[in-house]
């Protein structure tokens, strides 16, 4: 290449940089300004590249969020906004972002995400407060992503699986405001092996919590072990009683009907992911309450459940108060439906781990901006954020990809309003059966390898 080749080469990349930071025609450009991008900010010089860390960032974005979630799409975008703005029109060769993507740091992303979690959370109103502290939801899930061997070593299919013909599997734990529905942490790892279930991937998720926060989820997580962890932290718990245990409501301190404190004793056995210092540090017993409430839904038999809950004091907290605050916790189901399904992050695209950990962590960068105007338009119109609908949302914010809005408050507003003007039919505990009425291609199912099949024909 020549220098004047080189020159122009160069020059062409700054004014293309430049018009794609002024303009309002990039996906996210208004919903994450610059000024929150800190944390992407370190280190290399940017100045010679078309993908720089913003513009990197701010295109994987839109990536996450569109309905065909491939790099060639997410190019095109750029290409479009440069061609709309009268910049130099960059190449549709996807390399250029492809290495970019490659070169954000996870941490950085991940911080991001907690960050604008911690900004909505910090800010809210006394009145989305349940009995003065926030409550916060825990479940788990898992997702998958290309047959690829890095992503088999770090995360591997199920054993029951023949090789070559399952897929990579992880296993995720997600801490979720109820109030806001931002996701405040999420922890990742196999779905087999040592320290990987979700036990394990919610202590790594504890120190986010404190002792102004109300956990709840379900009965998976009623141990000895983290009830007394949530009482020495001061943070309270409300979870399904687990099934092996049988309550004696004629033992204990009798509260009223169905409703006593009882002693837990400490097992005998230490678990094998402790080490014998910390089971030590452990109280020999706690108290905790157990209450037998009722779960009404419309159309479906009254149905009768053992809560267990650090919140002593029945008459600060009812067997009513306790029965309405568990509803809450189906709000964490449709806040992972909504991530995985709604956003397509069910199925994964990264070839690598490091990969798959960005990508995972850039989706959750998006569902939490989305959630950020939705506690904005819950807070303008006086109405509970767990009211309006993400997928409105989301289709809301998606054409601004094409064009350019949000450029003044007024229209920031409008969007708000937008918003905010439709809720969702309030239906906890609702479930749909998983059937599909239109048949689909009656492809059989791949029983091996696929290269074996190439073989025998």
């Amino acid at each position: 290449m020549s220098i004047c080749t080189s020159i122009l080469s160069k020059n062409h990349h700054l004014n293309t940089q430049k018009r794609l930071k002024e303009t309002k025609c990039l996906a996210f450009k208004e919903l994450l300004p610059k000024e929150e991008l800190v944390p992407l900010m370190k280190g290399e010089n940017h100045r010679d590249r078309v993908y720089t860390p913003e513009v990197t960032l701010w295109t994987f974005l839109s990536q996450a969020i569109d309905a065909d979630k491939s790099q060639q799409a997410a190019v095109n975008r750029v290409v479009a906004t440069a061609i709309v703005n009268g910049a130099p029109v960059p190449s549709v060769n996807t390399s250029g972002f492809s290495q970019a993507r490659s070169n954000l740091e996870e941490a950085s992303i991940s911080l991001l995400a907690k960050n604008i979690a911690q900004q909505v959370v910090g800010h809210l109103p006394k009145e989305w407060l349940w009995k003065q502290k926030q409550i916060k939801l825990v479940d788990g899930s898992t997702v998958s992503m290309p047959d690829t061997q890095r992503n088999q070593e770090t995360y591997p299919q199920s054993k029951c699986q023949k090789a070559g013909v399952g897929f990579p599997i992880a296993r995720i734990v997600a801490l979720i405001d109820y109030a806001t529905g931002v996701l405040l942490d999420l922890a990742l790892g196999p779905c087999q092996g040592k320290e990987t279930g979700e036990h394990a991937l919610l202590r790594q998720l504890l120190p986010t919590l404190t002792s102004n926060d109300l956990l709840l989820g379900d009965r998976y997580y009623s141990s000895f072990f983290l009830m007394a962890t949530l009482i020495k932290r001061g943070i309270s718990g409300v979870f399904p009683l687990h099934h092996t245990r049988q309550p004696d409501f004629k033992m204990g301190t009798i509260l009223g009907k169905k409703d006593h404190i009882v002693t837990w004793k400490k097992p005998g056995k230490k678990p094998n992911w402790m080490t014998g210092e910390e089971y030590n540090e452990f109280p020999e017993e706690i108290s905790v309450r157990e209450v037998a409430v009722e779960i009404k839904q419309p159309g479906s038999r009254t149905k009768t459940l053992i809560l267990v809950s650090t919140l002593l004091d029945s008459i600060d907290v009812s067997k009513t108060a306790l029965a309405s605050l568990y509803s809450c916790r189906w709000f964490i189901e449709l806040s992972l439906r909504a991530i995985k399904e709604t956003m397509n992050m069910d199925i994964l695209r990264g070839k690598t781990p490091s990969m798959i950990r960005k990508e995972l962590w850039v989706h959750l960068l998006a569902y939490n901006l989305i959630r950020r105007w939705m506690a904005q338009a819950a807070w303008r119109s006086g109405k509970a954020v767990s009211t309006l609908s993400f997928k409105l949302t989301l289709q809301l914010l998606r054409p601004f990809e094409s064009f350019a809005l949000l450029a003044t408050p007024e229209q920031q507003s409008q969007l708000t309003y937008a918003i905010a003007s439709k809720t969702v039919a309030n239906r906890p505990g609702r479930e749909e059966p998983r059937r599909i009425k239109r048949r689909q291609k009656p492809f059989p199912l791949l029983q091996m390898a696929r290269e074996l099949y190439k073989n025998v024909a």
